[in-house]
């Protein structure tokens, strides 16, 4: 048993045995702002109230409402769901410790930070405090209505609280709030580079970690967000377009008819069918004082607005787009859209920017590159895999990256995953495993077994074998970047790992072996460059 004072209170948490060696401190369910239920709901986050006595820290806080369709566990949590975890390796060390603040990732739509996939007992060996969140996630963190009632980006602006909290009270846990690194996947990893270009984020964070995900994905950019909340409305069978009785009407619904609602506003995202992402972060209008999460043109911003002094690593693992799709049936029904319908080759960005007939001309250049215009079924599945990444993730990466590098203030580090052990487990889970055959993959998010315990497996890790030592120079090289802004500070792993030039475009493999190289995918990346510059993208 262990208490803390913070400004709200004081709180007691308990120190765990570490299977994996030695002990740490655990404080759960932290309350950083007031529940954001009744007439907070869908506004900024307002900071906790203080409590009186001792508060447990024992017990995680409710996720975001969600309905979590990739752990396919239905319909969980509570509204009331703004709380975070601190495990510290020492509540009272010889000097503060670093901070790695972790953002989750879930499309936006579902995912936590409890222990259930990020279980901090290996990264917290590596003399570090790791601090996860929850924020809200779908409509009620990601609804826009242009409006002052409703601007958006709540769940995102949590996750600025949340950064403030920390800022104001990891010392009392034995942190450092002069030494906090940002970082986070998918959804989280795009969060991440949001926060680097955010005015409400600036000052809070000395170093960011940006896992398969970037703002210039297009799935991490609301596209005609207010549509978007008409046709929810439209769905739950409101059809007023007056700002005050919209925002009454949202306001006052169960918080079970804002969850999992498929809300597209053009007949191609309704062909598409699928899973699709319709609530995430908004480009803000102006409304009185109100502080704006994001806004303005997102190369431009990318290009002169990311925050000074701060240290950035990136990267994405090599088979991405296998996340895309919910099965190998999945795949095998998109080999058969896109051998007919050239346009499936374009992303959400470009079909709500450019009409139909360029939309084809793209789709079929696009076909052609990857395909060389011969789809066969099913044994193409391997070159479509290739084209969802490539558009979903690793090109908008690129394009961050360029855009970064091109103001020469930044140090950037660039990688690519591509271990490959029985942790990689990710595209098994969703039902590939006969149609992967004996090819292994580096699936989206099948790093995070590497960084985190996760409880769906259950098995105790030999601290002795390859994998563990795989699992160990990775964290090496995350808490490395968190402690000194450097992931090789020395030659003890290996290799150097060189920030990236916009001249060289230096990057790191992660894979059973590191190496450094330069210019990683340079045709494809060179394909897509010449194809934005064609069509004004």
């Amino acid at each position: 048993m262990v208490q803390v004072r913070v400004n709200e209170g004081l709180l007691e948490g308990e120190r765990v045995d570490n299977h994996y060696g030695g002990s740490f401190y655990s404080f759960k369910g932290i309350p950083y702002a007031q529940p954001p239920v009744g007439d907070l709901r869908f506004k900024a986050p307002l900071p906790p109230k203080s409590w009186d006595g001792v508060r447990s820290a024992k017990e995680f806080g409710p996720k975001s409402f969600q309905n979590d369709i990739l752990m396919k566990t239905g319909l969980v949590g509570d509204e009331d769901c703004l709380y975070l975890n601190v495990y510290t390796p020492e509540v009272k060390p010889d000097k503060p410790l670093p901070v790695m603040f972790w953002i989750h990732g879930g499309g936006f739509y579902c995912g936590s930070g409890n222990d259930d996939l990020y279980g901090p007992e290996f990264l917290i060996r590596h003399d570090v405090i790791l601090v996860t969140i929850n924020y809200r996630v779908d409509v009620l963190g990601f609804l826009c209505l242009d409006t002052e009632d409703i601007p958006g980006n709540a769940g995102m602006k949590d996750q600025v609280q949340a950064l403030r909290w920390v800022n104001k009270n990891i010392a009392s846990f034995g942190g450092d709030p002069k030494n906090i690194t940002i970082f986070g996947e998918s959804a989280g990893g795009s969060s991440v580079s949001y926060h680097l270009i955010s005015p409400m984020s600036k000052g809070l964070f000395k170093r960011a970690i940006a896992q398969s995900g970037v703002s210039t994905c297009a799935w991490a950019q609301a596209i005609e967000p207010r549509e978007r909340a008409l046709a929810l409305a439209g769905s739950l069978g409101f059809y007023s377009e007056d700002d005050k009785e919209l925002y009454e009407f949202f306001k006052n619904q169960p918080k079970e008819s804002l969850v999992g609602v498929q809300c597209p506003v053009a007949t191609f995202e309704a062909f598409k069918g699928g899973l699709d992402i319709y609530f995430n972060v908004a480009n803000e209008k102006k409304f009185g004082d109100n502080e704006r999460f994001f806004y303005g043109d997102m190369l431009d911003v990318i290009s002169n607005s990311i925050h000074e002094g701060v240290e950035i690593m990136m990267g994405s693992t090599t088979e991405e787009g296998l996340i895309s799709y919910a099965d190998s049936e999945d795949i095998m029904k998109t080999l058969k859209l896109a051998k007919v319908y050239p346009e499936y080759f374009v992303n959400k960005l470009v079909a709500f920017s450019l009409p139909l007939k360029q939309q084809l001309k793209i789709g079929k250049e696009v076909r052609k590159f990857y395909f060389n215009d011969q789809i066969n079924v099913p044994d193409d599945w391997d070159k479509l895999i290739n084209f969802t990444s490539m558009q979903n993730f690793v090109y908008p990466e690129r394009q961050w990256a360029k855009h970064c590098a091109q103001a020469k203030k930044h140090k950037l580090f660039l990688y690519k995953f591509s271990c490959k052990t029985e942790r990689n487990f990710i595209a098994k889970m969703r039902g590939m495993t006969e149609m992967l055959g004996n090819r292994e993959v580096t699936c989206h998010a099948d790093e995070l077994p590497y960084l985190f315990n996760f409880k769906m497996m259950p098995t105790k890790l030999d601290t002795t074998s390859e994998t563990f030592q795989l699992m160990e120079r990775l964290m090496k090289l995350w808490t490395n970047f968190a402690k000194y802004g450097n992931p090789t500070p020395d030659d003890s792993l290996g290799a150097k790992w060189a920030p990236y030039t916009l001249e060289n475009q230096e990057y790191l493999d992660i894979g059973n072996e590191l190496k450094a190289g330069t210019a990683p995918d340079a045709e494809e990346t060179q394909f897509w460059d010449k194809l934005y510059e064609k069509y004004g993208l």
